[in-house]
């Protein structure tokens, strides 16, 4: 099974705020990648309910099938690879494909049949190595919204956490409480309907 522990802190940023860090870390418009996130659950949110998301990422031509759930002050990612053939076809309604994704959701106590697509997000990506971790600047396109964000992933929480506010305070960027892509997602279709 591919699981791992993830360690991120996150922090929404101004468009201002965006292109101060695209100056001082010299990233150029061609270091971006582009990513696009398909999120899933069931019409009643059972996923949501067990503090977990499921999302479809395409990167680099490959699609990959993530479970992410609540695990202490972490995220537990289980992934996935998927076949392209077969990702158009789960977009349309057929049932995930069987593996340890799936696994994983029945121990939720969760029909895998009722699993719907509810949408995407895209993001414009940058990754640069920072500190014994790894900085990352996006701007996500979803809804008709575009939100900029940074991300730091580290392997230790503590040195991780003092390294991601020692940046923002030496850039004069406000902690803010930053909620999750799928979060702010889901909370955008609401305000939609």
């Amino acid at each position: 099974m591919s699981q791992e522990i993830e360690i991120e802190f996150k922090n929404l940023l101004t468009y201002e705020e965006f292109l101060q860090l695209i100056s001082a870390f010299e990233v150029q418009k061609s270091d971006f990648n582009e990513q696009t996130n398909y999120y899933f659950d069931t019409e009643d949110f059972q996923l949501k309910n067990h503090k977990s998301a499921l999302r479809i990422r395409y990167k680099k031509n490959t699609y990959t099938l993530t479970l992410k759930q609540q695990f202490d002050k972490h995220i537990l990612e289980t992934h996935q690879t998927i076949d392209n053939d077969i990702f158009p076809k789960v977009l349309s309604g057929m049932p995930l494909p069987e593996g340890e994704v799936t696994e994983e959701i029945r121990k939720l106590k969760i029909d895998t049949s009722e699993i719907k697509f509810l949408g995407e997000l895209t993001t414009n990506r940058v990754e640069l190595p920072y500190r014994e971790g790894l900085l990352v600047l996006d701007e996500n396109h979803y809804l008709g919204k575009i939100d900029y964000e940074l991300e730091y992933e580290s392997a230790d929480y503590k040195k991780g956490q003092q390294n991601f506010l020692e940046l923002l305070e030496s850039k004069n960027i406000p902690v803010r409480e930053t909620k999750s892509k799928i979060h702010r997602f889901f909370a955008e279709k609401a305000a939609k309907i």
